[in-house]
């Protein structure tokens, strides 16, 4: 037992849990804790941002591309929803991220007084895009409370949490018992008998197809050692982009995976939600044996039930599954001459959507193998997200998922580079989505945060207006946009501005901003771009 205020036992409980990195913006009702934070800047560093989603997006990029528990710290209300954004994005990518929030004084929530930040039932609210949540209304309920988020965050689905305190509770007093942290939980094993049944029906198989999605991202060696005892293609979302190395014949992109699936007796979906193949056609039940893995028991039979549905941890299971092909599993053709005329057929659709494709490998080129590539929701991001970009190592794309969170990327990527200091990273973005957290160019310069960012610049939300034009008869309508000029814009900050104006000025531009290790802003002005989506949702 030792006394201390509330901030104190949630800054003393995260240090225990091996957080060293907040990204925060400090208020009224926040001040308890910020002061708890000031007298343990030894131990862990607070990282203040312009807007509040910033913290939020921020700590996605630091967790997604490491692994690791991302922490953001806001007030409550407007606060916490301008963060929801992002733990939307981080709900839709598995992400785990811990949000801190503050809240009303604790004698006026859910009173409607009209109190400073007051909206009603903030925990419900933030419930909807979070795993869990919960509110300590006493000092000494952080230390349970914060590990079960913890716990939460560890185990199961990883999604994002949110732990809230009351300003006065974080000021008040007590005598607190801190609980040793409990960092290493069992994993979620799969059933041996269901472990025995797919190895047979995979063994069984002609053309079997593994997809594979961000539950197996930490799970490279094991991944690649299924894909050669089943000779078979990894068609891999954009959460598990690199697990095998895109130099891998058996690597495949959505796309490949559109072509792959069509003679596909035997598929192994593990760690996906297999959505694209099931919402978007490619998947045929009356012809094809469908085998899911999934932590997530919600996730297995959302779509339609599979032939086998194994609830279990990704990794544990391709573990099982390993020696059991072992022993069920003959020698099998190489699969290599029809794999590569698959990458062929993709790069040759990629390879026509200019300029995508050049601006792509001159980033690829420039990139080493383990650098990341934050694509924000923008034509190159679309182009890098279902296969026109290659990955070669996990963790290296980090990107929004299904949320499609526009105006995520520049921020994130900040949070990415935070997290891999030894790291190269790219930050892609549009002009639209650039500037919704543009002023954090100056948490950049502030922070000292060497990233590289390129901004496509069409003067357009180009979707849209590509939209506008093709569907509607022309009308174009608050699609076109205004810009600075975005070097000077830089300048202005403190950071590089550079401008390209094809591939080639790219490239020398990047290798600047990479020597000069210091916040780059690349400006590419461009036209309209050639639309990817009907070579990606043929016969939708």
């Amino acid at each position: 037992m030792a006394e201390m205020t509330g901030g104190q036992a949630i800054a003393r409980i995260l240090r225990s849990y091996g957080v060293d990195t907040i990204f925060g913006l400090p208020g009224v009702q926040l001040d308890n804790t910020f002061d708890a934070l000031y007298d343990m800047q030894d131990d862990m560093r607070v990282l203040n941002t312009r807007h509040e989603q910033a913290t939020a997006y921020m700590a996605l990029g630091y967790a997604q591309s490491t692994g690791k528990i991302g922490v953001c710290l806001v007030v409550p209300g407007p606060g916490l929803l301008n963060a929801t954004a992002a733990l939307s994005t981080a709900y839709a990518t598995s992400t785990p991220v811990l949000a801190l929030s503050g809240q009303v004084h604790s004698d006026q929530i859910e009173k409607g007084f009209g109190a400073l930040h007051e909206i009603p039932e903030q925990l419900r609210m933030i419930q909807s895009v979070t795993k869990w949540a919960a509110r300590a209304d006493s000092p000494s309920e952080a230390p349970e409370l914060l590990r079960e988020a913890f716990r939460q965050l560890q185990t199961g689905r990883p999604r994002p949490v949110e732990f809230e305190m009351a300003p006065d509770i974080m000021g008040q007093v007590e005598d607190i018992e801190l609980l040793d942290p409990v960092t290493d939980y069992p994993a979620s094993v799969p059933d041996e008998e269901q472990i025995a049944a797919a190895a047979k029906l995979l063994a069984a198989s002609q053309k079997p197809v593994i997809f594979a999605g961000s539950g197996v991202i930490d799970y490279p060696d094991e991944m690649q050692q299924l894909a050669e005892a089943l000779e078979a293609p990894v068609v891999m979302s954009p959460g598990a982009r690199g697990v095998v190395s895109d130099r891998d014949y058996r690597a495949q992109t959505m796309l490949g995976g559109r072509m792959i699936l069509e003679d596909a007796d035997v598929v192994l979906a593990i760690g996906t939600r297999f959505a694209m193949p099931q919402m978007f056609g490619g998947f045929n039940t009356d012809k094809q044996t469908l085998i899911r893995v999934d932590i997530d028991a919600q996730e297995v039979d959302r779509f339609g039930s599979a032939d086998l549905a194994i609830v279990a941890d990704a990794g544990e299971t391709i573990k099982a599954l390993l020696p059991e092909l072992g022993k069920a599993n003959g020698s099998r053709p190489s699969r290599k001459e029809e794999l590569e005329e698959v990458r062929e057929k993709v790069n040759d659709i990629f390879g026509e959507l200019q300029p995508q494709w050049d601006f792509s490998m001159v980033m690829r080129e420039e990139l080493p193998d383990d650098g990341k590539y934050v694509a924000e929701i923008t034509q190159l991001g679309y182009f890098a997200q279902f296969g026109g970009f290659p990955f070669y190592e996990p963790r290296t794309f980090v990107h929004a998922g299904y949320q499609g969170t526009l105006g995520f990327g520049f921020a994130t990527a900040l949070g990415v580079q935070v997290g891999n200091p030894d790291k190269k990273v790219i930050s892609i973005n549009g002009d639209g989505g650039f500037m919704y957290t543009m002023p954090e160019l100056a948490t950049a310069v502030r922070h000292k945060i060497p990233l590289v960012a390129v901004v496509f610049n069409d003067g357009a939300f180009g979707n849209v207006k590509r939209i506008q034009q093709e569907n509607y008869g022309g009308k174009v309508m608050a699609s076109s946009l205004t810009n600075p000029d975005f070097v000077k814009l830089a300048e202005s900050f403190g950071a590089a501005g550079i401008r390209a104006t094809d591939a080639n000025e790219l490239r020398s531009a990047i290798r600047e901003g990479f020597a000069n290790n210091h916040p780059t802003l690349i400006d590419v002005p461009v036209g309209e771009m050639p639309s990817i989506w009907g070579h990606i949702f043929r016969g939708r």
